[in-house]
């Protein structure tokens, strides 16, 4: 789940992190009572959506006035803002953050992250702030510095000292920089997070650190012990298929393709996008189901997919261990005769009551392709669609 830059501020300031003075609107009539709060001449205007590249979009603005502030204001509320985030469609900006304008001496880059493939929590620190970290990576690789910690209470003062040493800082930067490292590592335990994105954090020309932008994502499966984190949410950045799949606890992920596919178990759920691949074609999400899928949610998950207008065809790769094929197989028939099937359906049942499940789909006059294994439902689905 992620969660909007003025909130993630709001977060790190609770935390004790260096955050400049805002304030969020989401009306243009708040801006002149809130704005009192503020004590600068020059302002800094936000757009608040879920993604990165606002700057280049013309969703990050230095005003000099209020008037100025004003103006821009009103014509950026209610845009669409495209990124190269958010695709083509763009985000609506309904909401606006305004800050005191900063004098900047030096930008960095600094973040701390769920490192699964160490099983460790990565601190990456670069000189190169304010810019595309990816980009920077790939460019100038030297330029990043990667430190891995273990999860424990404290960070250790050789750790924190490898996570800044990119930044050469002086005695007193280097004790504010100390405490920063410590803020992020504790929000990333208390609150499960596994994001926290700083870009840029900033030296002022006064040699003060502050984090001038901030990026959060908390942990989809422990969110139900976050409830103050929960309430940040914001159901209008989300997909709405996506918002439609947590009701009924489905792992799913929009994507690009023309296949759509149901499979249970995330390991299965890759392997089958792999093969769709291999035959030339692209999936058009992901999708698991779980282990125990009841007949309620293989129909949703089944209405999830025809939802997506690009599904030319649906490949669906079920092996029955605790969930029952033949359980599957009457949720498929109820939600295909619900929704009007008129697409090709391959299906690939294997394992607890795999003949049952093959039995009632043969059975319910729908025009269903069967596959022996995974290689030949994907040669099926791929050749149907053609």
């Amino acid at each position: 789940m992620n969660i909007h830059e003025h909130q993630a501020k709001e977060l790190l300031k609770a935390y004790g992190a260096p955050v400049s003075n805002g304030i969020v609107v989401f009306k243009l009539e708040e801006i002149k009572n809130k704005i009192k709060n503020l004590k600068s001449e020059k302002f800094v205007l936000k757009a608040q959506i879920h993604a990165g590249g606002r700057g280049k979009a013309g969703g990050v603005k230095v005003l000099k006035n209020f008037e100025d502030l004003e103006k821009e204001s009103r014509n950026m509320l209610g845009k669409i803002l495209i990124t190269h985030q958010t695709g083509p469609e763009g985000k609506e900006v309904k909401r606006l953050y305004i800050e005191e304008a900063s004098e900047i001496s030096r930008e960095l880059y600094l973040s701390c992250l769920v490192d699964r493939e160490s099983s460790k929590i990565a601190f990456i620190s670069s000189t190169d702030g304010g810019m595309d970290i990816e980009k920077v990576a790939k460019e100038n690789p030297e330029k990043i510095t990667t430190t891995r910690v273990e999860l424990k209470k404290n960070l250790d003062e050789m750790d924190i000292e490898k996570i800044i040493k990119p930044f050469d800082f002086k005695s007193n930067l280097k004790k504010d920089a100390a405490n920063l490292i410590k803020s992020l590592f504790k929000i990333l335990q208390e609150k499960d997070a596994i994001l926290i994105e700083i870009n840029p954090l900033i030296v002022t020309r006064d040699n003060k650190l502050i984090c001038l932008d901030a990026k959060m994502s908390f942990d989809d499966n422990a969110i139900f012990r976050q409830p103050e984190i929960l309430k940040l949410r914001d159901l209008n950045e989300e997909d709405p298929s996506e918002i439609d799949a947590s009701k009924y606890d489905l792992s799913y992920i929009k994507l690009n393709g023309s296949i759509g596919c149901m499979v249970n178990g995330a390991g299965l759920a890759m392997a089958t996008m792999d093969i769709i691949k291999l035959y030339g074609q692209e999936p058009a999400n992901f999708l698991d189901v779980g282990g125990g899928a009841s007949k309620e949610k293989v129909t949703a998950a089944f209405k999830l997919i025809l939802s997506d207008k690009n599904v030319k065809g649906i490949l669906i790769n079920i092996f029955g261990g605790i969930m029952r094929c033949d359980v599957l197989a009457q949720g498929l028939v109820e939600a295909a005769k619900e929704t009007d099937l008129k697409i090709p359906l391959v299906v690939r049942l294997a394992g607890t009551n795999y003949k049952e499940g093959k039995e009632i789909l043969d059975k319910s006059d729908l025009k269903i392709l069967s596959a022996a294994d995974l290689n030949d439902a994907a040669k099926k689905i791929v050749q149907a669609i053609k």
